[in-house]
C-alpha cells in the first residue's frame, strides 16, 4: 500500500523546533507516555507540520493528531482557528483528538484510554464497532 503525502509547510520547521523546545507540562506529561513507540508500537512526533499548521503530537500510520489545548484556547478567537485547522486535518484525513492541559494533568489515565481507544478502533479490536 502506497503512503499518502502529508503536505506541509518547510517554512514551519524552525517554529516547530522552537515549539518543542518550549512545550507546556502537560505536553511533556504526554510525550513521556507517547514517546518511543510506547502506545501500541505506533510512533508519534512532537510539534509535527502539517499543511499550514502544527499538530502538538502526530502519528502518521494512525493518521492521528493530537492536540492539548492551554488556557488560551477558551478565547473565541482561538477556538475558531481551531475549528479551522481541524476541519483541514480530517480533509486530510487525520483525525484530531483533543485534550486540555487540566485533563492531561489531572485526568491523566482517562487521556491515555482514550488515545488507547482510538487506536483499538483503528485497528479493529473494538467489538462494539
Amino acid at each position: 500500500m502506497k503512503r499518502k503525502i502529508i503536505p506541509y509547510n518547510p517554512n514551519l520547521k524552525e517554529f516547530a523546533r522552537q515549539l518543542r523546545n518550549a512545550s507546556t507540562k502537560a505536553e511533556i506529561l504526554l510525550w513521556q507516555k507517547l514517546k518511543c513507540k510506547q502506545m501500541y508500537g505506533y510512533d508519534f512526533d512532537r510539534q509535527k507540520p502539517v499543511d499550514n499548521y502544527i499538530l502538538d503530537f502526530f502519528c502518521y500510520d494512525l493518521m492521528l493528531g493530537i492536540e492539548v489545548d492551554g488556557y488560551s484556547h477558551e478565547f473565541l478567537e482561538v477556538y475558531n482557528k481551531d475549528v479551522i485547522k481541524e476541519a483541514k486535518m480530517n480533509e486530510l484525513g487525520i483525525t484530531v483528538l483533543r485534550f486540555s492541559d487540566f485533563q492531561v494533568m489531572k485526568d491523566n489515565e482517562n487521556v491515555m484510554r482514550a488515545i488507547e481507544q482510538y487506536i483499538l478502533d483503528f485497528e479493529g479490536h473494538n467489538p462494539l464497532s
